[in-house]
C-alpha cells in the first residue's frame, strides 16, 4: 500500500512493486482498496489478500469494516478478505460476525482476521474467521507499540496464539517486520505464513529508517 502524500500512491506503480515481490518470491500480495487489488491482479498470479481501509468520523483508519467494502475487493480480484476484528469500538463498523458469515455464504472466500491481542484472535475463531493474522498489535489505541519497538514485531503475542491448545486456524504474523531475520523466527516458532510490509515495497519508510538510525548525517 502507499497512502497520500506517498510518491507511489498510484495503483499502476503498486502493481509492479507487487510483481517485484512475486519475481522475488513472495507467495501473496496483501493490497489495499479496489483499484490497487485491480491492478495488482493484472500483474501477479499468487493469491492476494484484500483489504478496504475506511476512515471514521475521527479518522482512524478502520481495516474492511462492512461487508460492501468487502464485496468492492473480492469483485477487484481478491482471493482472502482481512477484516478488523478488534475490540474496538466504532460507528462505522458493521458486526464482524455477520460479515464473515455473508462473505462466506456469498462468494466463499476465506477471511483473515487482523487482531491485536490474543482474547481478539479467539473471538474471531469463534466467529468463523480462516485465520488470524497479528496486523493491529501495537497500533489500538489501548496497546500502542512503544518507541523502541517501532522496528520489533510483537513475538510475545505471536507465541502466546501458537502455543495456545484453543487456537486451531493458521495464525499469520505481520507488523513491525523489517528483516529477514525476524521473518526467520516467526517461521520457526510456527506461523503459518509471514506478512512483510514496508521493509520490502515501500522506499519512502526504508529511506526515513535508514536516516533516522544513522542521525541524519
Amino acid at each position: 500500500q502507499a497512502l497520500e502524500g506517498n510518491p507511489f500512491r498510484n495503483s499502476e506503480a503498486l502493481s509492479l512493486m507487487a510483481e517485484a515481490a512475486e519475481k522475488g518470491g513472495a507467495q501473496a500480495i496483501r493490497a489495499n482498496g479496489p483499484a490497487d487489488i485491480s491492478a495488482i491482479r493484472q500483474k501477479v498470479s499468487v493469491p492476494i489478500i484484500g483489504l478496504n481501509k475506511k476512515k471514521n468520523e475521527c479518522g482512524r483508519v478502520v481495516i474492511t469494516p462492512t461487508f460492501q467494502s468487502a464485496e468492492e475487493v473480492i469483485r477487484a480480484g481478491a482471493d482472502i478478505i482481512a477484516v478488523d476484528m478488534t475490540f474496538e469500538k466504532d460507528r462505522l463498523r458493521e458486526n464482524p460476525q455477520e460479515i464473515i458469515r455473508k462473505i462466506h455464504a456469498e462468494y466463499g472466500v476465506p477471511v483473515l482476521a487482523d487482531i491485536s491481542t490474543y482474547q481478539e484472535a479467539l473471538y474471531a475463531a469463534q466467529s468463523g474467521a480462516d485465520g488470524v493474522s497479528t496486523t493491529l498489535a501495537g497500533y489500538m489505541p489501548g496497546n500502542p507499540y512503544r518507541e523502541r519497538e517501532r522496528y520489533v514485531p510483537d513475538f510475545a503475542l505471536l507465541e502466546q496464539l501458537l502455543v495456545s491448545p484453543e487456537l486451531t486456524i493458521p495464525v499469520i504474523a505481520e507488523g513491525r517486520v523489517h528483516t529477514p531475520e525476524q521473518a526467520k523466527k516467526m517461521l520457526e516458532l510456527g506461523a503459518w505464513a509471514v506478512v512483510v510490509g514496508g521493509a520490502i515495497t515501500r522506499p519512502l519508510e526504508i529511506a526515513t529508517r535508514f536516516m533516522t538510525a544513522v542521525g541524519q548525517r
